[in-house]
């Protein structure tokens, strides 16, 4: 096992799950052995540790997180308190179009159709009301997402099917989701 692209892998899987992730799944993704996993966290740990880095890793027995570290919650909270009280961003808008137009959606879906992390602006989203989250019965560590009810009240539509071009819109991406699983097979 090369250990420095392994740390990288964990690094990249915490940073993109954004959500706590079961060692189960994190040995599975990584191709590791039931035994490879404490090491590797030990020394992801270790290096997180380092006063020049801004993360630390919270873990338990069955799952590990990625998160800041603790001494940076002055300067994170100006930031989530002045991205709250502003207008929604152009990414705020776009996660909101897609968990409008495509909800219930994965977290996972909505990073794939934008290319990004999306948790911090999900995240924004519940907190202003716009959006809830739910298990996903399918897969029991993953949450859907889709607009709430005041998201429809704000833009004064009974439901999603009554938002701008939504039948156009859903067609669309039906087109465009069947080439994406030809591709795939």
């Amino acid at each position: 096992m090369n250990i420095e692209q392994k740390l990288a892998e964990l690094e990249a899987l915490l940073f993109i799950n954004g959500e706590p992730l079961s060692h189960k799944k994190a040995e599975k993704m990584l191709d590791l052995k039931k035994d490879e996993l404490g090491g590797l966290l030990d020394e992801f740990d270790k290096r997180l540790s380092e006063k020049s880095r801004g993360l630390a890793l919270v873990r338990d027995d069955e799952k590990i997180q990625l998160v800041t570290k603790p001494q940076f919650s002055k300067i994170l909270g100006s930031f989530v308190k002045e991205e709250l009280s502003d207008d929604l961003t152009p990414a705020s808008l776009e996660v909101m179009a897609i968990i409008a137009y495509l909800g219930p959606v994965s977290r996972a879906e909505i990073d794939y159709r934008r290319g990004v992390n999306s948790s911090f602006t999900i995240r924004n989203l519940m907190i202003r009301g716009l959006v809830e989250r739910f298990s996903d019965t399918n897969h029991l560590q993953s949450f859907l997402y889709k607009p709430t009810f005041e998201f429809f009240r704000h833009m004064g539509v009974k439901g999603k099917e009554e938002l701008p071009d939504y039948e156009k819109l859903r067609a669309s991406l039906s087109i465009s989701e069947k080439a994406d699983s030809e591709i795939v097979q």
